[in-house]
């Protein structure tokens, strides 16, 4: 299968990769390196306005590695562990991180761009060599016309469910596809996804694509407001500054990128930002849920609202393993974490309401989240656009 992918940017961290790159530097396809890895960027991932991009990268290679994954990359059972969702061994490392978690409840959607033929076979493949139960999945798409397959977004689609089902294995899982255009993955497939989570139990929406911002999003922000559903929608990948919808969407939980540090022997560190998007929003107005940090959005909706790692994942595609990052890891996995969480909230807005409200009580919030206050000068106590609120720690408070 043939990939095309392009590497970004001179500069020496990844936080910095981000930080320079704008929508003009994403075109103009320069190689470089940091801290010895190469970052390849598919065609699919370079925004174009107009037209929906995906939110990953790949590491060091972007051709499979047929016999495992590839050395160093982050697990089911090493995310969990550093985020606390399962008991582990100390400092988590990756190769001694077994356990993976247990839960979930009602149903998950992930909403993506053309038709993936191996999504049930890859992620059985998947959950089989880490241990976690084969999931119960349909792939399906709004109208009669199946969608065509499209290959960059092969590898988007299965770092969702794929990671979206490791962290809520017992979740019904629907991916939702649909057929690229000017507004695609359309919001046909935004209603169906929430649909069928409505009708299974209620749950998440995770949506890892965008692009940027314009005035008339404000008229699809009500695609992501059906009962029972909370939506989940990755920042990007283009540093703070860079504006992102529907990461900027009031109505959905805007997950950011963050990055583990490892010592020599592998064990976690420490997390800092790692290069996700964040922003205030030209557009939208100060939502309610944010109303205890107006004194740093002002009138505007800040995002993200929380982050997860966002390099570097494994996945498994047709056979061959990669080392994957982006926010398009961090919005599955967290939208993962929160439906195995259990607490059923009705809305995107109660989920956020539930979330701000950990800022004021400190104890609390120290608790329930990893405040991210490195990586960027940006980076400060509570609430900013490194992190949002910050990474989870365990399940509570989501």
């Amino acid at each position: 299968m043939k990939r095309f992918s392009t590497v970004l940017a001179l500069c020496g961290s990844l936080a910095c990769l981000f930080a320079l790159s704008s929508f003009s530097a994403f075109a103009q396809n320069v190689e470089s390196a940091y801290n010895g890895h190469r970052i390849f960027i598919p065609q699919s991932s370079i925004p174009r306005p107009g037209r929906h991009h995906t939110n990953y990268f790949y590491v060091d290679s972007d051709k499979p590695s047929p016999s495992g994954p590839p050395a160093g990359v982050e697990t089911p059972g090493s995310v969990a562990c550093v985020y606390e969702l399962v008991a582990g061994p100390a400092g988590c490392p990756v190769a001694t991180s077994t356990a993976v978690p247990t839960g979930g409840i009602g149903a998950i959607a992930i909403v993506d761009a053309g038709y993936y033929p191996t999504a049930a076979k890859d992620l059985a493949a998947f959950s089989d060599y880490y241990g976690i139960p084969r999931a119960d999945i349909t792939i399906t798409w709004p109208g009669t016309t199946r969608p065509p397959v499209y290959e960059e977004w092969l590898t988007e689609e299965a770092l969702d469910i794929e990671w979206a089902h490791a962290m809520a294995p017992q979740a019904k899982m629907f991916l939702v596809v649909s057929t690229l255009e000017n507004t695609d993955p359309t919001w046909q497939a935004v209603e169906l996804a929430g649909k069928l989570v409505a009708e299974n139990g209620g749950g998440v929406v995770s949506m890892s694509w965008g692009d940027p911002e314009v005035s008339q999003e404000i008229s699809w922000d009500k695609y992501f407001t059906r009962p029972g559903v909370v939506y989940f929608a990755a920042s990007g990948d283009s540093g703070i500054g860079v504006s992102i919808y529907p990461g900027a969407s009031p109505n959905v939980v805007s997950v950011g990128g963050t990055s583990f540090n490892r010592n020599a022997s592998g064990d976690f560190v420490s997390e800092v930002y790692g290069g996700g998007g964040g922003d205030l929003s030209p557009y939208e107005p100060i939502p309610s849920y944010q109303s205890g940090i107006s004194g740093i959005v002002g009138t505007h909706r800040g995002y993200p609202d929380v982050a997860s790692d966002f390099c570097c994942a494994a996945v498994y595609l047709e056979g061959g393993w990669y080392s994957v990052a982006g926010t398009s890891w961090a919005s599955p996995t967290f939208a993962g974490i929160v439906n195995a969480a259990g607490n059923r909230q009705q809305s995107s807005v109660d989920e956020l309401t539930w979330m701000y409200g950990e800022l004021a009580n400190q104890t609390e919030y120290s608790e329930d989240f990893y405040d991210i206050t490195q990586g960027s000068s940006k980076c400060k106590v509570g609430w900013d656009e490194c992190a949002g609120i910050g990474s989870p720690r365990t399940y509570n408070g989501k």
